[in-house]
Parts: C-alpha cells; structure tokens; sequence
C-alpha cells in the first residue's frame, strides 16, 4: 500500500511540474520543495519495491524448504495428512493431564488435611498410619481386651471415649465412614465360645464398635451408627512375623480405618512421600 501511494505522489509531482510548463504553476520556491518530496518518494518506492522483491525472495525459498521437508518425512514415513489430528490428541492428552495433577493435587491436600486431625490421636498414645491403601487408627489389644476375652476393659473404655471425643467434635472426621477391625495373633484358641481366632476378632471388633455408638449419656462415643462397621481378620493380616511374643503383640490389635471415598481410590501412601 505504501508504495501505491508513493506513485500517486508521483503522479502528482509530475503533473505539478507540467502545470508550470505550461505558465500556470507554482513559484520557483515551491517547485524545488516538490522536485525534493518527488525524489524522497522515488527513493521510497525504490526501497520498498526492492523489500517486496527480498519478501518474494524469501517465500519462494520457504516454500522449497517445506516441500523438502514433507519429502524428507515422507521418506521417513511420516504421514503429513494425520499431523494435525496427532497435534490435537497431544493437547487434548496434555489438557486431561493438566485436569487429573490439579485433582490429584485437590485429593493430596484433603488427605494431608484429614491426617493432621488424626495426629491429635498419637498424644494418646495410639498409632496412625497408611497400611493396605487405607489410613488407620491402631489400638493395642492388650490395652483394650484381656486374653481371649472380648469385653472391653476399663482402661480400653478410657481410650475409646477419647479417640470418639477427638472424632465428633471434628465435622470432617465425623462425616467419614470408619470400619472396626478386629486382628489377633497365630495362637490357636483353646476351645470357647469363640471356636476361633475369627469369631474372637469378630466379637472384638463388635464389641469396640458397640461402645463407640453408644450415646455419651450412658457412657459411650456417642458416634453416628450410619458411619461404622465392624469386620474380624483373625490371624490373617499380621503387622509382624508371629515369631516372639513382642510381636504377637503388636499383631492383637484393633483398627479404626477411615474408609476412602470414590475419588480417593488411589495410592494414598504415594502421598505421603
């Protein structure tokens, strides 16, 4: 466009210089200021026709080496025609990755959040901890119960009523789902009522869930019974080897799990490192 308008002003100067041929122009002074605008246009004109030859110049060539390009893919066996779509798949993966790190992220942080409360419990004395993908509050056995025995202790109660107190004054820990889970060691029993090591952690596990329900104003947890469940592993799931009576001690436990939600279905303790 520039340089359409430097040969209208030009056209114009040429025609100005006409008119003062022909005894109708401008003043001497006048003359000389548009022969001066005339070849700073011309000289304009000249540089940009030469810019505009460089710009073909430089197309041209661009245009040789993409064609050079498709041919060196094309021999690489690269198919030019599924370019584009591969680009649109690469940013459509990378935006559903982008998603799932800020979900995951989202997840980490409830985590983290639900932990912190939990560590309230450890001034107890208690233990907690991720095993089997599940965050879980562990309560000795022998604190909780006597030998083969499934009622709770007096020391036992103690410690239920204030692990319950830390939970449902919290509304986030109150509106978990939890899962009593009753473990014992390898020892067979030796006959009672329990016939076994499953009936005897399942009574535990009924016993600790009982007494966590219960309503504060006879004694108990006063916990939601919408939120627990209780379930019996017997000898199955050991932290240790049952191969001293240290650690067949710590395999008599109870365990309070915070069941994971759907959307935390996932390695949590990937989280914790």
């Amino acid at each position: 466009m520039s340089h359409r308008r430097s040969l209208a002003a030009l056209v114009s100067g040429a025609a100005l210089i006409a008119g003062v041929g022909l005894g109708c122009g401008p003043t001497e002074e006048e003359m000389q200021a548009k022969l001066s605008e005339i070849a700073s246009l011309r000289n304009q004109l000249n540089a940009e026709q030469a810019q505009n030859k460089k710009s073909k110049t430089e197309l041209e060539e661009n245009a040789a080496r993409i064609e050079q390009l498709k041919k060196q893919l094309a021999a690489a066996g690269v198919d030019i025609s599924n370019l584009n779509s591969n680009l649109e798949q690469q940013a459509r993966a990378l935006e559903d990755y982008r998603r799932r790190a800020e979900q995951l992220e989202q997840i980490k942080k409830r985590f983290e959040l639900l932990r912190d409360k939990l560590q309230a419990l450890t001034k107890l004395g208690l233990s907690v901890t991720t095993r089997n993908n599940r965050m879980v509050i562990q309560l000795p056995g022998d604190v909780l119960f006597d030998s083969s025995r499934e009622t709770l202790k007096k020391e036992g109660q103690d410690i239920l009523v204030k692990v319950a107190e830390v939970i449902r004054n919290d509304a986030g820990l109150s509106s978990r789902s939890f899962q009593v889970a009753g473990h014992t060691d390898s020892a067979p029993l030796q006959g009672g009522r329990f016939k076994d090591n499953w009936g005897l952690s399942v009574m535990r596990a009924r016993e600790v869930l009982t007494f966590l329900i219960q309503p504060t104003d006879k004694g108990g947890g006063g916990l939601s019974p919408t939120r627990w469940s209780a379930s019996g592993y017997g000898d199955t799931d050991p932290m240790k080897p049952n191969d001293s009576p240290e650690n067949k001690q710590a395999n008599r436990r109870c365990e309070l799990v915070v069941l994971p939600n759907m959307e935390e279905m996932l390695d949590l303790k990937s989280l914790t490192q």
